[in-house]
């Protein structure tokens, strides 16, 4: 699964980090009505914070965003949206039990992981007092970004370059990766 193809599919909403029930429904390779169903029949496995029901405008507002979606009668749902949490993609890959699910939804926790990291590690570098843990930071960053971009790769070298000039600093991270051998 392409990380950066599920990075892409994920929004806030409500202050939270979700994916939309048609995006997911992508995702798995199945269509958006069965993943709704599988909330309908399983109500008591989506406790709050699992899934957010969008409002009917804001389904409004995200539908005139998303140009995927083919207008006319019949091609998406008239219901406001549902968007799920990374707790709820794991709760509904159990309840399809599906391989393409399962596989899916590892991939999809994965890149929530790394988000989430790389948003953390991302504002402790200026935080951080200490210029080596700064370059330390810096090349942890570089790592996780080239995860989420590709994990086709294996990184075989990084190497971070601090130029002062004047009272600009400048920072350069490369990573220098190789394809996996299989």
């Amino acid at each position: 699964m392409d990380l950066e193809k599920i990075k892409s599919k994920i929004i806030t909403i409500q202050g939270q980090q979700v994916i939309l029930d048609s995006e997911v429904a992508d995702l798995y390779q199945v269509e958006t009505k069965r993943i709704n169903e599988a909330v309908k029949n399983n109500p008591e496995k989506f406790p709050a914070g699992y899934i957010i029901q969008l409002t009917t405008e804001e389904s409004k507002v995200l539908r005139s965003k998303i140009s995927t979606l083919e207008q006319g009668k019949g091609h998406y749902s008239k219901y406001a949206m549902r968007a799920f949490s990374e707790r709820g993609l794991y709760m509904l890959a159990t309840i399809l039990r599906s391989p393409k699910a399962t596989e899916t939804t590892i991939a999809i926790i994965e890149t929530f992981a790394k988000v989430r990291e790389l948003s953390h590690t991302i504002a402790e570098i200026g935080r951080q007092p200490d210029k080596q843990e700064q370059k330390n930071m810096l090349q942890r960053s570089g790592k996780i970004i080239s995860d989420i971009i590709s994990s086709e790769f294996e990184t075989t070298d990084t190497e971070t370059t601090i130029e002062f000039n004047l009272a600009i600093v400048s920072m350069k991270h490369t990573i220098k990766r190789t394809s996996k051998k299989k």
